[in-house]
């Protein structure tokens, strides 16, 4: 999806691998060539076919992610407001996707405890995001530490706890079982 029109042709060119492929197609030009930046976007068919397999999955799919979700969510809310942790917060207008379950902990020291409890218990928990502007590609564009406090106060405070299609209920058991066990 493009939404300037003066990048279409540009847009089709990095498509085709940086050639005019298209308008050859087309018969606007009698053969060609690369003329810019491009790359192959395209899967290869073993990617497509698993892809097919889970789209052709998705409701199933969505549904264990959605318990799974719901869960977490249930279990932890008490233990959460017991702690001053913030959990997932999804306005009522908007769709839930499912993607991740995550705690937002008070403090940086706080998340690297209960990162490390876990660990001790065979459970692996992440932080997530690193703020873009402190990238690599971040700082080569003049990023710099402070220049975004809240992003970077939620990126040292975000934890990501194990969410994925087949985590089993004794797993996610397991896991909420563990985090109860760091509170405060």
């Amino acid at each position: 999806m493009i939404n300037d029109p003066d990048l279409i042709d540009r847009a089709e060119i990095l498509r085709e691998k940086g050639t005019d492929r298209g308008r050859f197609f087309r018969g606007q030009v009698d053969k060609y060539s690369w003329i810019d930046l491009g790359s192959s976007y395209l899967p290869s068919d073993l990617l497509a076919a698993v892809l097919l397999a889970q789209l052709e999955a998705r409701e199933e799919i969505q549904a264990r992610r959605r318990a799974l979700w719901l869960y977490y969510d249930e279990q932890l809310a008490g233990w959460a407001d017991w702690n001053g942790i913030r959990l997932p917060f999804v306005p009522e207008h908007c769709e839930q996707t499912y993607h991740m379950y995550y705690l937002l902990m008070p403090s940086l020291e706080d998340r690297q405890s209960l990162i490390a409890h876990l660990k001790s218990q065979g459970i692996l928990s992440v932080f997530h995001y690193l703020p873009l502007h402190l990238s690599t590609m971040g700082r080569r564009y003049g990023g710099r530490a402070s220049d975004f406090p809240v992003t970077e106060a939620v990126s040292d405070r975000l934890l990501r706890l194990p969410f994925y299609n087949d985590l089993s209920p004794a797993d996610a058991a397991t896991v909420v079982g563990s985090i109860r066990e760091w509170g405060k």
